[in-house]
């Protein structure tokens, strides 16, 4: 009778295997909807499964849907109180949730928002983003509800310990937001000497975009570019040149070459590309020109507001 019960349940047993497999393929491949229709029915018949949670929890949290992402972690966080990383991400999708609700709401929030991620950084002293987590935490709170700049900084020199890289990026980020800009770009550069990833010089350039320092940031994706060669680079040029009006003929050779080469790798629609050049035509008081380029954007995407209201500046010309 047991034999009979077993073979009769394998099938069931390797079905919902697949199921769950299946939605792990779709979570990677970004396809988190979907994930969702397969996940939602096998928690439904398999309510205790840990990673089928996690999964469901995921794909909510994907798609912005965080009162039921903290129930699927927080659910986790109850099965398994001493995993560093159920308990950041029940602090992530909380803390996402802080910045969706009213200032008296979030500030119900923030206390837990914080024990979880401490509670993260506890339990797994190698917790990267854990640490990451707090450095934002601390920082950007208001002192009078727990904002600390010496424990930012705390979290960033345990980041430094565990990465060089990651540490310098937190000094960066932590000098930035606290206006001390000659810090920060120490930090900055002490990342990009260090790791020289693409992202240690996305962080310089956005750095020098917010201090309106466009030819550093130009000089630096040029750098980006001899190290990576990643078409999206062209695009950032171009992006630099429209916005500050400066080198406007590197600025349309650079767009030019990330259209001849556009792929879906580059992350960057190609519309944008339109919009930069309708923007450097309409910089050199180039209507016609102008008037192209936004022509072409919009036919790309209809509902491109951003090019809507760019053609109305250029139709003023």
């Amino acid at each position: 009778m047991n034999k009979f019960l077993y073979l009769l349940l394998v099938p069931i047993l390797c079905f919902s295997q697949q199921d769950l497999d299946k939605a792990g393929v779709l979570l990677k491949e970004k396809k988190y909807s979907e994930a969702q229709k397969i996940l939602e029915p096998f928690i439904t018949k398999n309510p205790n499964n840990i990673l089928g949670l996690e999964y469901l929890g995921d794909a909510y949290a994907y798609q912005k849907q965080w009162d039921k992402a903290i129930l699927k972690y927080k659910k986790l966080v109850d099965f398994d109180d001493q995993n560093a990383n159920y308990h950041y991400k029940h602090g992530g999708a909380l803390g996402m949730k802080a910045l969706t609700v009213n200032k008296f709401k979030a500030l119900g929030i923030i206390g837990d928002v914080k024990e979880a991620f401490l509670k993260a950084a506890e339990l797994d002293p190698d917790h990267v983003d854990a640490r990451w987590a707090l450095v934002e935490l601390y920082i950007q709170l208001p002192g009078i509800i727990g904002g600390s700049k010496s424990k930012a900084l705390k979290y960033a020199d345990e980041l430094q310990n565990l990465s060089k890289v990651d540490g310098y990026l937190a000094k960066g980020y932590i000098y930035e937001y606290d206006k001390e800009p000659e810090e920060a770009e120490k930090f900055y550069k002490l990342a990009l000497d260090t790791g020289g990833s693409v992202t240690c010089f996305e962080k310089l350039t956005s750095f020098y975009e917010n201090q309106k320092q466009p030819k550093k940031a130009i000089k630096n994706i040029e750098k980006a570019y001899e190290k990576h060669n990643r078409n999206a680079m062209h695009y950032q040029i171009g992006k630099v040149c429209a916005d500050y009006n400066i080198q406007l003929e590197k600025g349309e050779k650079c767009l030019l070459a990330f259209i001849k080469n556009h792929s879906v790798k580059d992350g960057v629609p190609i519309e944008w590309a339109y919009f930069r050049l309708a923007q450097i035509h309409k910089n050199r008081l180039d209507k016609t020109g102008a008037l192209k380029w936004i022509d072409k954007a919009l036919a790309t995407r209809a509902n491109f507001k951003q090019a809507e209201e760019e053609k109305a500046k250029i139709l003023r010309l």
